[in-house]
């Protein structure tokens, strides 16, 4: 579905992505780990276009994406969850969630539908479906930031870093969401410094250090890792 060759990505002369390659098949969860700083969220931006790659490539579904806007890349069928959740505070759930699907010509006629599709996965945003997004708590923003990007119709969702903000219920919480939304023939790509968290509902994983991809394995075998138990799962 989604492979990315040797990019490298840069902000003005500073280099952030070095000669990364990594690969997400149909059906896949596949997380991206590392401390801040890593590339994490640049690597995201220069997935969705929001970053110009300096070199390296970006190919969807056989199509390189690499220097295409961000609009025509959604309509591609790859929607993103920011990091900041980035909803409109002073419309209702509902009107954010249909905002999902205003500009993507395919999810514009599945509005209904998809709604009781998500409603299904996130009870609270149907019994708070009339209150406005920014009277929400954080958990239920980030909840809601998910279903907005799953009413595109997306078959890839890529989130960046959901658990920043949430106490550990709520991550906890929001990470079984994710297995309900990998049962729904989407990919998943998601980007967290929560590693312990993350293992538990990706496939395959990468993790990131100054830019470089210093580990790649499956779930299993990342949990396993000296290195990795040390580093990031302080045992």
């Amino acid at each position: 579905m989604l492979e990315i060759n040797n990019l490298d990505v840069s902000y003005d002369k500073i280099q952030v992505i070095w000669d990364l390659s990594l690969k997400i098949s149909n059906n896949e969860a596949v997380g991206i780990f590392g401390p801040n700083g890593s590339g994490k969220s640049t690597l995201i931006k220069a997935i969705m276009g929001l970053v110009s790659a300096g070199s390296g490539e970006v190919i969807y579904n056989g199509e390189s994406i690499t220097d295409f806007e961000t609009h025509n890349i959604t309509k591609k069928g790859i929607a993103l969850v920011p990091q900041r959740r980035e909803l409109f505070p002073l419309m209702s759930v509902k009107e954010n969630l249909r905002l999902g699907a205003a500009y993507i010509p395919k999810a514009r006629k599945r509005i209904e539908e998809n709604l009781q599709s998500i409603y299904q996965i996130f009870p609270i945003l149907k019994e708070r479906e009339k209150q406005l997004a920014g009277t929400m708590s954080g958990g239920q923003q980030r909840m809601l930031a998910v279903g907005r990007a799953l009413m595109s119709n997306p078959k890839l969702l890529i989130l960046d870093e959901p658990s920043i903000g949430l106490q550990p219920s709520l991550v906890t919480d929001l990470f079984k969401k994710l297995n309900e939304i990998k049962k729904q023939d989407v990919s998943v790509l998601l980007a967290e410094q929560n590693v312990r968290q993350g293992l538990k509902v990706i496939d395959r994983g990468y993790v990131l250090e100054n830019g470089k991809i210093a580990f790649a394995d499956n779930a299993e075998k990342l949990s396993n890792n000296e290195h990795i138990q040390k580093t990031y799962l302080g045992l």
